[in-house]
């Protein structure tokens, strides 16, 4: 097992372009990094793509990394983390489409009763959507159909974190009363 003096050596030198380093990296921290990707994506497939592809970062960023100290593995997990949630919300974004084009986008398996129940519920759901203050109904579509993360939500409204989620929260709650659910 290669100890955090190792690991950081094997940086420095990928830097300088040394793919032995890399090797060594990825047979050091490989498992660790699958592990976090796994863990966040919550698909095996995907997870080992994202593996390859923060690799790659880490080579390519190899010389931007600075021994402060901290152990260099904070340093690929959170390369890892953030690669492995940038993928999750790529893959959110493809498959949410915002509920005023959810009418738009046929879906050819639907029974003519399916289309007009689904249709009666985006309906209720912009309807209820509505009722609440245009910001909170904005944050609802932003965060849960466009994939917006909490703190870029907070950024957006200039409100501290918790009261993005709190607004969030209790939207939620008024959207579920507002449909009966």
């Amino acid at each position: 097992m290669a100890s955090l003096h190792d690991i950081e050596g094997m940086i420095a030198r990928m830097a300088i372009g040394d793919r032995a380093a890399l090797s060594a990296l990825y047979a050091a921290t490989s498992a660790k990094l699958f592990g976090i990707a796994l863990r966040v994506l919550d698909d095996r497939a995907e997870a080992e793509d994202a593996l390859q592809e923060i690799f790659v970062k880490v080579w390519h960023n190899a010389g931007r990394y600075r021994s402060n100290g901290l152990s260099p593995m904070t340093w690929l997990i959170t390369v890892a983390r953030n690669h492995a949630i940038d993928r999750l919300r790529a893959r959110r974004s493809q498959r949410a489409a915002p509920i005023d084009e959810a009418g738009e986008i046929a879906d050819g398996g639907d029974t003519p009763e399916e289309a007009a129940m689904a249709s009666s519920m985006r309906g209720r759901i912009g309807h209820c959507l509505q009722t609440l203050e245009p910001d909170r109904a904005d944050a609802i579509r932003r965060c849960y159909l466009g994939g917006e993360a909490y703190a870029d939500l907070a950024q957006r409204y200039g409100v501290p974190l918790n009261t993005v989620r709190t607004w969030l929260r209790r939207s939620l709650l008024k959207l579920r009363e507002c449909l009966g659910t």
